[in-house]
């Protein structure tokens, strides 16, 4: 099973200055034994990457995408339309979605269904606020979100899944989670598949770390049992960084 490590670029460069960041990645990338690589740059700039780097080893995904099919929907595009651009791969759940503009537990699990049906990977987030870890109440939460979005997935396609650990309390903020705590919470969450779907599923889908990893630690949290990669943030927006971060997978 292959790690991964996605790196999700938020609101962040110019057309231009992402041209140059995709350019330094693809030639800096060095060849891939464990790990897949994807990146997540700003919607306008994913038909455009899907074509220029289509024969580099970098698979591309959305940030997000709509809980509906075609139809009057404005400003809206459609997992399909992604899959039509030449996206693989798209980002469902992050918390900046729930919080900021306010993703509530059906419209993540109607998206993971859009996704699906179009064949495109999804890369699930979850993750707790700093008040609810601090209440003790994380691992409801997580249990919560993951089994309500994964409500009307099967354990086939489950292949098309993989989940992204986010502790809310380290985006962003320059904290980090330790080793330890993302060991906790990703074998919490594969003894959860397990007991939802059936042991293969829970050994077999991946589950990334997603909260301000960074070279300085990933090599540590990386080499965790449970823990099969990334969804980088802030790291991801310098080649060299995200680069530091590929490397560190592909030595774990």
């Amino acid at each position: 099973m292959r790690n991964i490590v996605a790196g999700n670029w938020k609101s962040n460069k110019l057309m231009n200055e992402g041209i140059e960041l995709m350019d330094a990645i693809t030639k800096g990338l060095p060849t891939l034994h464990k790990t897949e690589v994807i990146v997540a740059p700003p919607a306008p700039y994913l038909a455009q990457f899907s074509a220029q780097y289509k024969a580099h080893a970098v698979h591309l995904s959305a940030q997000q995408c709509s809980e509906h099919g075609h139809g009057a929907h404005t400003g809206e595009y459609t997992a399909e339309m992604l899959h039509s651009s030449g996206v693989t791969h798209v980002i469902i759940g992050h918390s900046e979605r729930r919080d900021r503009f306010g993703e509530s537990f059906e419209v993540v699990r109607s998206k993971v269904n859009q996704a699906i049906g179009a064949s495109l990977h999804v890369l699930l987030c979850c993750g707790e606020s700093l008040e609810v870890r601090e209440s003790e109440e994380h691992f409801e939460l997580i249990s919560k979100q993951l089994k309500d979005a994964l409500a009307d997935v099967d354990s086939a396609k489950m292949a098309n899944i993989t989940i992204a650990y986010e502790p809310v309390w380290a985006i962003g903020t320059g904290v980090t989670a330790s080793a330890d705590q993302a060991q906790e919470m990703h074998r919490f969450i594969r003894e959860q598949l397990g007991n939802w779907f059936n042991p293969q599923v829970a050994s077999t889908t991946r589950i990334l770390y997603g909260g301000s990893c960074k070279p300085s630690n990933a090599a540590e949290i990386f080499g965790q049992p449970d823990v099969n990669g990334g969804l980088i943030g802030g790291a991801a927006l310098e080649a060299s960084s995200f680069l530091s971060l590929v490397a560190a997978s592909e030595a774990s």
